[in-house]
């Protein structure tokens, strides 16, 4: 048996009274200066900046562009994540960087340029690779 319809002057639906959800605006900080970290190993490159207390502004990565295998570790994959990384440190107000670059990658020199091509004066680039003073005993050698 069919339902009746609704009369003529009442909605077809009861509207939803309750809450009204508010939300709370996300707040940019205004960090005129900051510090640029590359991490580049040999299968990916991860671009961070944060500002000088060490609080992180923006981040990406090469593998978190679509980057997939083997092309993780290109320049052109640094690069990528490098512009990617400065264009959102500069929405918090970001105009210039000191670099720390670690890692023996190949995307270490493309990534600084990238930045600096982004509009984010690179004001000093420091190595801050890990180098061993005779530490840990090296693996065993590979019998390939």
């Amino acid at each position: 048996m069919a339902k009746p319809a609704a009369a003529a002057g009442t909605p077809a639906a009861p509207e939803k009274k309750g809450k009204k959800k508010t939300f709370k605006k996300k707040e940019r900080k205004h960090v005129p200066h900051g510090l640029a970290y590359v991490q580049a190993s040999f299968n990916n490159t991860i671009v961070t900046i944060t500002d000088m207390n060490g609080n992180v502004l923006s981040w990406k990565s090469s593998g978190s562009l679509g980057f997939r295998g083997s092309r993780k570790g290109t320049p052109f994959a640094a690069q990528q994540a490098a512009s990617n990384a400065a264009n959102m440190a500069r929405d918090h107000g970001v105009r210039s960087v000191d670099v720390r670059v670690s890692g023996p990658g190949s995307g270490r020199e493309s990534a600084v340029r990238a930045l600096a091509a982004a509009g984010i004066e690179v004001r000093s680039i420091r190595d801050a690779t890990p180098i061993p003073h005779n530490g840990c005993r090296p693996p065993k050698r590979r019998r390939v």
